[in-house]
């Protein structure tokens, strides 16, 4: 099992300012340093609630491209980009050259959003969400997986849109794609080499995890798929040391503890687990690749290096 971290990119509750690079950049070190599996970016351009007040974030694709740079070992991937942002041919072409950059080591999750009001603000279509979504991977997947893609559809369209060069793998990075309700479930079967749910503390209580992993299998039951093709992975929530803004839900505990319950997801099936953490800062990431050891440990899989 491996176990990632996701960069806190957007707002700070407790300060109300957004993390800069240096505190990023030292948050992926430990990461990368620590022994931790990947390292990971949430995809928005702002969050507004019901008052209208905004919250800001960073933007996903350039923080990764960063990341890349910096690093040689983990994996690293947006959780998830939301497609709906960029054009469909421009997504892959982005990819493969993130891809070049990091040597192989891009995840390319994908998503079709949630958020309307980032969209109303970046004057950006929230209507028919998932028919857009799948139109735009008839034009991403093909273009890295076999380098050209022509499509026509409502939303979208390609014409011999050539991916050249075409990155280090052959395939292109593999595709995760986070779905819960029947139609993305069945884009999940049909197209996906890993598959997220989030956001779940210890879990004994993960029931909606549960949940969704019986509708995964009644998707890929449709597709004619066994789940063994396809990677599980889970966002996680951690808590390694005292943080008012740590979410009730999240695992927390000694380390050990925190690892049995790191471990408690193999059980389920969970071969990726990707851990939003608090305290946010390097040596609580340190304290999670201490606990990432000992979980790989009673689960059988040796120490990432």
């Amino acid at each position: 099992m491996k176990i990632g971290l996701m960069l806190p990119i957007v707002e700070d509750e407790a300060t109300g300012a957004t993390f800069g690079w240096d505190h990023l950049r030292a948050m992926t070190l430990a990461a990368e340093e620590g022994g931790l599996d990947s390292v990971w970016c949430a995809d928005h351009v702002l969050f507004r609630d019901d008052e209208g007040e905004t919250h800001g974030i960073h933007e996903a694709w350039t923080i990764l491209t960063a990341v890349a740079a910096i690093t040689s070992r983990v994996e690293i991937g947006p959780l998830v980009l939301c497609v709906p942002f960029r054009n469909p041919a421009m997504i892959a072409k982005m990819a493969a050259t993130l891809d070049e950059v990091s040597g192989g080591r891009l995840i390319l999750g994908l998503g079709c959003g949630w958020h309307e009001p980032e969209f109303d603000a970046f004057d950006l279509p929230f209507d028919h969400r998932v028919s857009r979504f799948e139109e735009a991977l008839q034009v991403i997947l093909p273009m890295l997986r076999e380098g050209t893609a022509t499509y026509e559809g409502r939303w979208h369209r390609a014409d011999r849109s050539d991916l050249v060069p075409r990155g280090p793998r052959p395939g292109g990075p593999p595709i995760l794609i986070a779905g819960k309700q029947p139609r993305m479930l069945d884009l999940v079967a049909e197209h996906a080499d890993q598959w997220n749910a989030a956001w779940y503390g210890n879990p004994a209580g993960a029931d909606d995890l549960r949940a969704r992993l019986e509708r995964l299998r009644a998707a890929l039951d449709r597709a004619g798929r066994d789940i063994s093709s396809l990677e599980l992975t889970a966002g996680v929530l951690v808590k390694v040391a005292d943080d008012p803004n740590a979410p009730d839900s999240a695992m927390a505990g000694s380390v050990e503890e925190i690892a049995d319950a790191l471990a408690g997801f193999a059980e389920l099936g969970m071969r990726h687990l990707i851990v939003h953490l608090w305290p946010r800062m390097p040596a609580a990431v340190r304290t999670l690749a201490e606990a990432a050891r000992l979980a790989r440990a009673r689960t059988g899989v040796p120490v990432a290096g």
